[in-house]
């Protein structure tokens, strides 16, 4: 398992380098919606079991499409409807199960609409990020920032973790793991800081790590209670070591939209962040 998940690194890393810091905003574009659609894929696939209806699950990617285009074509969410936006997304994701114990029919449309919610215009905040002034760096910087916490939260549970963190959702989770999570992601942030992101502030690395190893933490329960729910222990086999796509990007659905509101609402845009 360890020895897969080094080579499924070894392959992206330099990819992903290469499409973000060469390559026209356009193959971001791209890059940005493939993953979009194969994620939302495998959260449908999650309830192959149910009735749902495939022409409308088609429906929903195409709105997700649609979305991450507005975005790459300038539309902006307003703070106050993408904050909302994300609070309303937690909280049907918390609902579902109880949605679900009472009337099927209504829950197929749901699931549909909520995968484009969820994992569409979730992860669309990443071409709003490319978009910006320093949208390269932004870029580099919340992928790193997630993936560390989420590779130290592993080890460090793998390795130390003896307190359940959420037993009921995810048995292998540990507190331990957890606060190995958070000082990774802060300590993420501040080589960030030194190496490309020299317009960070001492105050920036402490809530930016603190904020983010949170959030990515609760991406990971929040995934990991989708799939409880649907009763299904992994989302695919895409990623050697890693299972599947929505596996491996579920902190980054939470970290990149909130991100990105913490960038514009606190720190009032690029311009001031970037400087």
């Amino acid at each position: 398992m360890h020895s897969r998940r080094v080579y499924t690194a070894v392959v992206f890393l330099p990819f992903f380098f290469v499409l973000v810091q060469y390559l026209h905003p356009i193959a971001f574009l791209a890059f940005v919606l493939a993953g979009i659609l194969l994620t939302q894929y495998e959260y449908y696939r999650f309830h192959a079991h149910r009735a749902w209806c495939v022409p409308l699950a088609i429906v929903g990617s195409l709105l997700s499409v649609w979305l991450g285009l507005s975005f790459y074509l300038g539309y902006q969410v307003p703070i106050p409807v993408g904050l909302a936006g994300i609070v309303a997304v937690v909280g049907i994701g918390c609902l579902l199960p109880r949605i679900g114990s009472r009337t099927r029919g209504l829950t197929d449309p749901i699931i549909i609409l909520f995968g484009s919610a969820y994992i569409g215009w979730m992860l669309s905040h990443l071409i709003l990020l490319r978009g910006f002034e320093c949208g390269i760096a932004l870029i580099f910087f919340v992928f790193l920032v997630t993936w560390v916490s989420d590779t130290a939260a592993y080890y460090v549970g793998s390795s130390f973790g003896t307190h359940k963190l959420a037993p009921q959702i995810s048995p292998g989770k540990t507190i331990e793991g957890s606060v190995g999570g958070l000082v990774g992601s802060v300590m993420m942030v501040v080589i960030a800081k030194f190496g490309f992101m020299p317009w960070l502030d001492l105050e920036d690395c402490l809530i930016v790590g603190l904020l983010l190893g949170s959030v990515g933490q609760a991406g990971d329960l929040f995934e990991s209670r989708l799939k409880r729910y649907a009763g299904v222990k992994d989302s695919g086999t895409i990623l050697p070591g890693h299972g599947g796509l929505l596996d491996r990007v579920d902190s980054l659905i939470f970290t990149v939209p909130v991100f990105y509101y913490y960038v514009m609402l606190i720190k009032g845009g690029t311009k001031e962040f970037c400087t």
